[in-house]
């Protein structure tokens, strides 16, 4: 008896160890609890900016195109990307970067090896790659601009009434992984491509403001106080791959600011400085 007593003590406190090293790491994940029922949320956003590691693309910070593409939340299409002027991948994408120093051959008459010509290098062209959940409305309407806006960001300004005719796509910045990794470097976007899969559920969304029989107004009020036809209607997939094929670009001002041994020690970043890669 004496036996099975101790064997119950340490399975008891085994398994008080095991139940105290999940809630350990649970607390150490930001999930609290005051129960040994955890609940939790999923959510894209609430990081705070200053630790946000997110893969993003946004337009600068105080360029001109802020206003022409959100003109200060009035634009209904993108504005679920208005806070961050841009889109981020919720789920952590695949990222394919490739950085060549090219050489040319000097062939020399008998010679069994060629002298290596240094001629440059650069960073090549950077693929990001990665899966877009949506669960609800919110992420539905997200999905939506998020789409627009890589349909908009490759595109000439161009046409009636477009005071910016001519320009080519605006330029971006992709921010990732923090201060060392990417950090507003500037970059244009050469391709997109949004897989919509087959035997995918899809989420009704509408991105139009509602507005209200007796104002011209937001109410929070019941769906049946709407009128339906100042509403549009969008299907989001709950799950789509989206890639973005980018190209970093430095302007010859820039360049010239461009010191090696800074860059070895990750000084040429900052608020208003280039994110040289």
């Amino acid at each position: 008896m004496a036996f099975l007593d101790t064997a119950k003590t340490v399975l008891k406190d085994e398994g008080n160890w095991l139940f105290n090293r999940t809630i350990g790491r649970l607390f150490g994940a930001g999930i609290s609890t005051d129960s040994r029922i955890v609940r939790s949320t999923a959510k894209w956003s609430g990081r705070n900016d200053k630790q946000d590691w997110r893969v993003k693309l946004t337009i600068p910070s105080g360029s001109p195109m802020e206003e022409y593409f959100f003109a200060r939340g009035s634009n209904n299409l993108l504005k679920p990307l208005y806070n961050m002027k841009g889109i981020f991948w919720p789920l952590t994408p695949t990222m394919i970067i490739q950085h060549s120093a090219n050489y040319n051959p000097l062939a020399q008459t008998h010679s069994n090896y060629p002298f290596q010509a240094y001629q440059n290098s650069q960073v090549d062209q950077m693929n990001i790659i990665g899966e877009f959940p949506v669960q609800n409305q919110q992420d539905a309407a997200y999905w939506v601009a998020a789409v627009n806006f890589l349909r908009t960001v490759t595109k000439m300004f161009f046409g009636k009434d477009d005071e910016m005719k001519g320009n080519p796509p605006p330029i971006l910045h992709l921010s990732a992984y923090g201060d060392h990794m990417f950090d507003k470097v500037p970059v244009v976007i050469n391709t997109f491509n949004v897989e919509l899969r087959a035997g995918i559920d899809y989420i009704s969304t509408r991105q139009d403001p509602v507005y209200s029989k007796k104002a011209n107004a937001f109410h929070n009020v019941h769906r049946d106080q709407f009128d339906p036809n100042a509403m549009d209607q969008t299907w989001a997939p709950t799950l789509s791959n989206i890639s973005v094929l980018v190209t970093p670009i430095y302007s010859r001002e820039a360049i010239k600011n461009f010191n090696l041994r800074e860059f070895s020690q990750g000084k040429l970043r900052g608020k208003d400085r280039i994110g040289f890669i």
